[in-house]
């Protein structure tokens, strides 16, 4: 076995082992004591495998700072999972290795226990209200992504658009927020309604300005609704990855899902904006 592809395991098992004792250090309580036992395993690796190589190996701090700016943006459920995902290729390879050195079985045996124990340990309370995330982001981008298409021919102004727009998608966001409080209200799963309007409210208020933002910057309205689209495409790309890693959904048929839809609304608005300033050729 190449000693170079070892020491990349070690390289690895030193970078988690700082990652985890960082987020271990952050969290605190039963959740930070099994971070630090996952660390303090990862470390045992480390040591394992510079027995084969007789030499030590520096982290690689660069990924292990960005996994910690990770954990600070999108939650630590979100890190820990995408270091997992990268962990599953190392597993494929122990499996390999331990035809050669039998020790790498038990470092895959552990590897595995660390899973388990992440999925049970892993107690978010945005987890908890990422329905009510999912649905504020999709009405916003179904929605407004739609009325932006359908005003931007039928009005031919980008201000006005960006106007009418701001207008359309704070007060949508307002009542998607108490419609979203009604019903997690009627329900008895334990969510707060409070939490799960406010969660809803925001993901559609940072999305509709994220939307109309190109309307106020450019003069063109053919550019700015191609920049408003392309935002969208951003968004749902986004937020689709962090529903696919801490849900474990797949991640294209999701992708697509929302891609065609928003696509699909905003084309027939297109059409419609377009039939309706021909049928009763409003001008501005």
């Amino acid at each position: 076995m190449d000693v170079q592809v070892i020491q990349s395991f070690q390289r690895s098992e030193i970078t988690e082992h700082i990652v985890y004792h960082r987020l271990a250090q952050r969290v605190g309580g039963p959740n930070g004591e099994i971070l630090q036992r996952i660390s303090d395993d990862e470390l045992r690796h480390y040591n394992e495998w510079m027995e084969f190589t007789k030499t030590e190996v520096r982290p690689n701090r660069l990924l292990a700072l960005f996994y910690l700016i990770i954990a600070r943006i999108f939650g630590l459920t979100f890190a820990i999972k995408l270091m997992e995902r990268n962990e599953e290729q190392a597993e494929r390879l122990y499996a390999e290795i331990a035809k050669e050195i039998p020790k790498a079985e038990e470092i895959l045996k552990d590897e595995m226990e660390h899973e388990a124990l992440l999925v049970n340990m892993i107690d978010e309370e945005r987890l908890e209200y990422i329905g009510s995330m999912v649905l504020g982001l999709n009405d916003a981008l179904v929605e407004l992504t739609g009325a932006l298409a359908g005003l931007t021919f039928a009005l031919l102004n980008t201000r006005l658009v960006g106007l009418a727009g701001f207008i359309t998608g704070i007060s949508a966001s307002f009542s998607m927020a108490a419609s979203e409080y009604l019903s997690t209200k009627s329900e008895v799963d334990g969510k707060d309604p409070l939490k799960a309007s406010i969660y809803t409210g925001i993901a559609y208020v940072l999305t509709v300005f994220l939307l109309i933002i190109p309307y106020f910057i450019f003069s063109s309205y053919y550019l700015a609704l191609a920049l408003a689209i392309v935002d969208a495409l951003l968004v749902i790309l986004v937020f689709t990855f962090f529903v696919s890693v801490v849900k474990d959904v797949p991640f294209r048929k999701t992708w697509t899902e929302m891609v065609s839809i928003s696509l699909g609304v905003a084309l027939v608005s297109f059409v419609i904006g377009w039939a309706a300033r021909s049928v009763l050729r409003v001008e501005f």
